[in-house]
């Protein structure tokens, strides 16, 4: 099985160089191994997958900034170290993997790409799905998740979402007035949408409602941005809700306090916003 894998691994890179993709050798040595490893995995249900597939990458250092790499965008692939989005995203892609029983690096690259841009297409800096709840919407539509807040009574809430436009010396990125313009564009599209985000006082009392493998937002009352964390759900022996996140603190982790009591410690956070993953996208 390994060497199969090494080979459609090879094969890919070979026709895939020349894309617009960042992949160092390590990478590459970890994706074969961790397909190995997950090939095992067979998980009750879509959650419980999701979450075996996140448990997968425990301890792996979390790292600030992994996809902002060189002059231009491009598809990076870093398995060595996360952040909280990325964390998500490769979790996402790989789970995507095992349930089209899928081995090899082009078909992850695939996935990868469809959750991490604007409708599947990479098209410079601004087709990135920068800002969380357009990284729900726009996944929403491609059939991969569903904003389910709502459902756990969340209210809505109008709030203006424009921190990258406001903080433009903050991303190298934007330097490239094409790209900052295009930024602003985008930031216009979000402020015809509203939040629907489950105030972090409800949380507890709809915690049932919540399942392992769902993806959970931390909204925040920082002006300009829509959320500051993300990470996946975890129902533990206790009964209760921990997050499975990869962590500012250090590297991937489950949270030792219930989500509800996680939450108290931050000051900025208002609530959550909760998506469940249905991976329906052909």
């Amino acid at each position: 099985m390994l060497t199969r894998i090494l080979f459609l691994f090879l094969f890919a890179v070979s026709i895939t160089s020349k894309a617009q993709i960042t992949c160092t050798p390590s990478d590459s040595s970890l994706f074969i191994s961790k397909m190995k490893a997950l090939h095992q995995i067979e998980g009750k249900n879509l959650g419980d997958s999701l979450v075996l597939v996140g448990k997968s990458f425990l301890d792996t250092p979390y790292v600030e900034k992994t996809l902002e790499v060189g002059d231009k965008e491009t598809l990076v692939v870093n398995l060595r170290g996360l952040d909280c989005t990325t964390f998500v995203e490769n979790a996402l892609a790989f789970t995507s993997m095992l349930k089209k029983e899928q081995l090899d690096f082009d078909n992850f690259i695939k996935n990868l790409k469809t959750i991490r841009y604007r409708n599947g297409i990479l098209d410079g800096y601004p087709s990135r799905l920068h800002y969380f709840t357009d990284w729900i919407r726009n996944n929403e539509k491609k059939g991969l998740v569903q904003d389910i807040t709502s459902e756990l009574g969340g209210r809505e809430h109008k709030k203006v979402i424009n921190f990258m436009g406001t903080h433009r010396d903050l991303y190298p990125f934007l330097e490239q007035d094409k790209n900052y313009n295009a930024i602003l564009k985008a930031e216009a599209e979000l402020a015809k949408e509203s939040l629907c985000i489950l105030a972090q006082d409800e949380i507890q009392n709809n915690e049932h409602l919540i399942q392992s493998g769902d993806i959970i937002a931390l909204a925040t009352s920082i002006k300009g941005l829509d959320v500051t964390h993300t990470g996946i759900a975890i129902r533990k022996a206790d009964g209760r809700i921990h997050l499975l996140h990869a962590s500012i603190s250090g590297s991937v982790r489950i949270t030792k306090k219930p989500l509800v009591d996680y939450l108290k410690k931050i000051k900025s956070n208002v609530g959550i916003i909760v998506a469940r993953p249905t991976l329906l996208s052909p």
